[in-house]
């Protein structure tokens, strides 16, 4: 029989369980903690939309338009159209959360009017990664089926990889996008003093999900090469 494959157990799975463990504690923060910030209006009663349309004004960037979403996710700033999509929630909503990824969205448009590296990087991998997330365990699954075609097996661990590659290029992205978020918010008096540190606590928080995906992504790339990677097949 396989080692690792089939409905056996192996120790590898440990790796997977961890990445489990790692992705659910951090959206259940980010959850937690945007829920709360949710509920405290702003007291200058900014929505979403209007804290972007300040901060990108004062930027400079009038040519950005922001649009509403018909839901309650999805946040986020597409360099293709220069258009910061905020959901229902957050585009109409008068929270610090509100205020907080309006303008974590506006530091994306900021980074691309400003060239940022990392995130000009991200972009031009969206293609291949999309091709490479979805195509590389199918591959890996067929080199198997095909008496262990080492071939095979390699090229779809090393398009999972790339997928694990867009996750670490995607950490400076965010975590610079937020920080740009936190100075623009202070700079231009969106929020108060003690607003401010709601908000703080609001992008830290969804930053972790960032780094817990990226740490999920790592053990599961490390679990296929370990289980595939060898050269050969695993008989008991």
């Amino acid at each position: 029989m396989f080692y690792g494959w089939g409905l056996m157990w192996d120790p590898t799975y440990y790796l997977v369980l961890i990445g489990m463990v790692l992705c659910l504690g951090a959206s259940a923060l980010v959850n937690s903690t945007m829920s709360k910030y949710s509920r405290i209006r702003n007291v200058g009663g900014l929505t979403g939309a209007e804290a972007a349309r300040r901060i990108l004004n004062n930027e400079g960037l009038y040519n950005v338009q922001i649009e509403c979403l018909q839901n309650h996710r999805g946040d986020h700033y597409d360099p293709r159209t220069n258009t910061v999509r905020l959901s229902y929630e957050n585009y109409n909503g008068a929270s610090v959360t509100a205020v907080g990824v309006a303008a974590h969205e506006c530091g994306h448009a900021i980074q691309h009017s400003k060239g940022y590296a990392p995130l000009s990087i991200r972009s031009a991998l969206v293609p291949v990664v999309n091709i490479g997330s979805y195509l590389g365990l199918p591959i890996i699954i067929l080199g198997v089926l095909l008496s262990w075609n080492q071939t095979l097996i390699q090229i779809g661990i090393w398009a999972f990889a790339l997928s694990v590659l867009f996750q670490l290029i995607t950490l400076p992205v965010e975590f610079n996008a937020s920080r740009r978020a936190v100075q623009k918010v202070e700079q231009y008096g969106l929020l108060t003093a003690q607003e401010n540190t709601g908000c703080k606590k609001v992008l830290s928080a969804a930053a972790l999900t960032y780094v817990a995906a990226a740490a999920s992504s790592i053990l599961q790339l490390l679990r296929l090469i370990l289980l595939f990677g060898g050269g050969n097949r695993r008989d008991d």
